[in-house]
């Protein structure tokens, strides 16, 4: 076996070996990264030894890991157990933040998979009664007197500072108090909001109650809204249910209409228990 180790391998017998490709050797030797242990002076033929594997399967090791060349060119010049515990130590923790990030990202591509498959069976005509978890949002006051430009800078504001995804990533909408609903007031909303998932710290959060909740849809132009709502106050009124809080509205099919009219608003209004 000792004598075995001392035969040379051809480059492409080499790359075969460690599964690559032949011409990510010629590159590791063209930018110094990792050298042949000879080159025939006839025909410039890369030869390697089997000593050098252990080399080559490190680098390849770094750049699984999404390592720098130029990072790996200087661990490589000085290896060590400290320095290899280091860079190990700082890429586990930059995959630690894509795991979650890829987790919610998950959680929201769930999320929509369920509401588009959800819309395909409703009857959007439809008022129910449904069961809901609490849920923390970040909210942005609104009113007539907020310009647009206002809202959206009050809104980046708060994407900062809850430190949330992008906007497909989050559930968002409007926020009409029932009290405003009660007196026709069908266009006094009072916040936007953004859904904050897996938030530690929820001071300053808006919490929306877990519980029974009136839904309904609305189809259309948000001017179908007003009517909508009268259908369902006249709703809860025939049903004795006493609506608290707000009305939480989410558009759920934006990405996939070129139409406003096609446009479909969910409804959420919780309901005081009956018990």
């Amino acid at each position: 076996m000792a004598r075995d180790k001392r035969i040379l391998f051809t480059i492409g017998q080499f790359a075969a070996l460690h599964g690559i490709n032949k011409k990510t050797l010629m590159w590791y030797d063209e930018i110094g990264l990792f050298k042949p242990v000879s080159i025939n002076e006839e025909n410039g033929y890369r030869f390697y030894s089997y000593y050098q594997s252990t080399e080559l399967e490190t680098i390849l090791l770094l750049r699984d890991m999404k390592v720098p060349v130029k990072d790996i060119q200087d661990f490589m010049k000085s290896r060590s157990a400290g320095n290899m515990a280091e860079l190990l130590k700082d890429k586990i923790a930059e995959l630690d933040c894509a795991i979650q990030d890829l987790k919610a990202v998950r959680s929201k591509l769930c999320s929509r998979y369920m509401d588009m498959d959800e819309l395909l069976k409703l009857d959007l005509s439809e008022i129910t009664l449904i069961e809901k978890e609490p849920r923390y949002l970040a909210t942005v006051p609104t009113s007539p007197e907020k310009t647009v430009e206002d809202e959206i800078e009050l809104i980046i504001a708060q994407t900062q500072k809850y430190h949330l995804p992008r906007m497909y990533q989050a559930s968002y909408g409007s926020m009409l108090s029932v009290q405003s609903l009660y007196e026709r007031k069908f266009e006094d909303y009072s916040m936007l909001f953004i859904e904050v998932p897996n938030q530690q710290n929820k001071k300053g959060l808006h919490k929306q109650p877990g519980g029974t909740y009136l839904r309904a849809f609305c189809v259309g132009n948000w001017d179908k809204l007003p009517a909508r709502y009268e259908e369902i106050l006249a709703y809860a009124e025939q049903n004795h249910l006493q609506l608290y809080g707000y009305a939480y509205e989410i558009g759920i099919n934006e990405m996939v209409i070129d139409k406003i009219e096609d446009y479909i608003t969910k409804i959420e209004i919780p309901v005081l228990s009956r018990d």
